[in-house]
């Protein structure tokens, strides 16, 4: 059985945006948290590919990966993930290509089959490129070759790119991608941090299907957290308040521009909207360190996973940066 010791924990930046500072300020935060995270010896730092809305400040994912590895020095910097049906393969072999090669050993593609957005903006992203989802195995596939060592056959190649072996991992939220990941050999992330009803299965039908490959030669998993760690349940109880207004806006199709913390949601909320927003985020920790240890033990005992990976969207910079340094004092002790 698995310890909280044996577990890698990273952390993956929405790079939330306030009204009042605007997207320059989320950015400059989001290296600030990456410097933090990687002196409290975290595994990775990853951001994700969103588009039209306002609050999440991560659309142009690699020149930002660009920006974060550049500002750090050793923690691993990479997509979680990167849309691959809004681009063609082989912009996202240069594109990661190109960062691999500035920085080695310290880049990780992460790939998912959903568009990010909606379709008004899907189709804004793509113009002549149909995008569909049911392309994304071929499209792995083809991204693979760029990535690999040239072919005496290949006549298009990536460069920078060819040869460079960026690590791609399949990211998902169904089962498509956690059965295309086992079957390719390919490290598997699922997205319990905002859709965690089939968590258990995906992994199960994961490893069931995993084929050794020249990637990995045992299956390899990684689950999406929420996280609101403080220094008392009361205290985190507040702070989430954010993350829950986040969440419902998103439910309602409004703006995801993070709002301060309230202490109460009685009033802001349906009971419909109130059991939405808890499904959301089933599988949140949100406590004091002692409360969060108990929560996270109970999770590995059941899932034996090999890394979490850990979102946190708070509305105060320096209360996210605690929030994350309290969880690096639990995950070591």
């Amino acid at each position: 059985m698995k310890s909280l010791s044996d577990v890698k924990y990273s952390a993956l930046d929405l790079v939330p945006v306030r009204k009042e500072t605007g997207p320059a300020q989320a950015l400059r935060n989001s290296l600030d948290l990456a410097q933090h995270l990687e002196r409290a010896g975290f595994n990775r730092f990853w951001v994700a590919e969103h588009h039209n809305m306002d609050g999440i400040a991560s659309s142009a994912t690699a020149v930002l990966l660009g920006y974060l590895a550049g500002g750090t020095s050793t923690i691993r910097i990479g997509s979680g993930g990167v849309m691959l049906p809004n681009h063609a393969p082989l912009v996202i072999a240069e594109q990661f290509g190109t960062l691999e090669s500035l920085y080695p050993g310290r880049i990780d593609l992460g790939l998912g089959r959903a568009p990010g957005s909606d379709q008004l903006t899907a189709r804004a992203l793509r113009r002549e490129r149909s995008g569909s989802a049911d392309d994304f195995p071929q499209d792995v596939e083809e991204l693979l070759g760029y990535l690999g060592e040239r072919t005496p056959e290949q006549r298009v190649i990536a460069v920078p790119g060819s040869g460079t072996q960026v690590p791609v991992w399949l990211l998902g939220s169904s089962l498509f991608s956690a059965q295309l990941a086992g079957m390719r050999g390919l490290p598997y992330a699922f997205a319990s941090h905002f859709a965690p009803r089939m968590m258990h299965e995906a992994i199960r039908i994961y490893r069931d299907h995993f084929t050794p490959s020249v990637f990995l030669d045992k299956p390899y998993v990684m689950l999406g957290i929420p996280l609101v760690a403080a220094d008392t349940d009361e205290r985190a109880d507040y702070l989430a308040t954010s993350v829950y207004q986040r969440i419902l806006n998103l439910i309602r199709g409004q703006s995801l521009v993070l709002q301060p913390p309230v202490e109460t949601m009685q009033g802001l909320w349906l009971p419909h909207e109130k059991e939405a927003v808890g499904s959301f985020l089933a599988m949140a920790m949100v406590g004091s360190p002692q409360k969060i240890r108990a929560k996270l033990e109970v999770l590995l005992a059941q899932t034996q996973v090999d890394e979490l990976i850990f979102t946190c969207d708070l509305y105060e910079h320096s209360d996210r940066v605690h929030s994350y340094e309290l969880l690096a004092q639990l995950m070591h002790g």
